[in-house]
């Protein structure tokens, strides 16, 4: 069995993953902001005062990583972690002035990237696509127990 990247849902949507994620940092490095960040970003300024464990099952990015992330926007002063206040073992993370001011003109540039990504696509497409990816998304996100196979 031949491996064709041409018809592969796992290597199309890695490809195109990196290619936002590009055009995305090109339009939000003025803002002084990563991808990751940005993302982080996202799921506080819906909900501020997050815990790490729910940062990372929300992005479902690994510990390390979601640690790090947190390490670089709290010395970008973007962040504040506090101990929470039933549990001093969990910190909650608080955005700051900094952050909420970087929301409008941050979400204008991503809107500004998927505008350019989806451009060849009619509306009808474009709703089709999102309906898709976010299957996808919710389906990968149940975790398959299957034993992969050698073939």
């Amino acid at each position: 069995m031949t491996f064709d990247k041409t018809s592969s849902a796992g290597y199309l949507a890695n490809h195109m993953a990196r290619l936002f994620a590009q055009g995305l940092h090109a339009r939000i490095k003025a803002y002084g902001l990563s991808p990751a960040q940005f993302m982080t970003l996202l799921e506080l300024w819906d909900e501020d005062g997050l815990t790490q464990k729910q940062l990372i099952e929300r992005l479902d990015v690994e510990q390390a990583t979601m640690a790090n992330t947190l390490a670089r926007m709290e010395r970008d002063n973007l962040v504040r972690r506090l101990p929470h206040p039933d549990d001093g073992r969990v910190r909650r993370v608080w955005l700051t002035e900094t952050a909420r001011v970087l929301r409008e003109p941050a979400t204008r540039a991503a809107f500004a990237q998927n505008r350019h990504a989806l451009s060849g696509l009619t509306d009808d497409e474009r709703r089709t696509l999102i309906a898709l990816m976010t299957r996808v998304v919710n389906t990968m996100r149940k975790r398959d127990t299957t034993p992969s196979s050698p073939d």
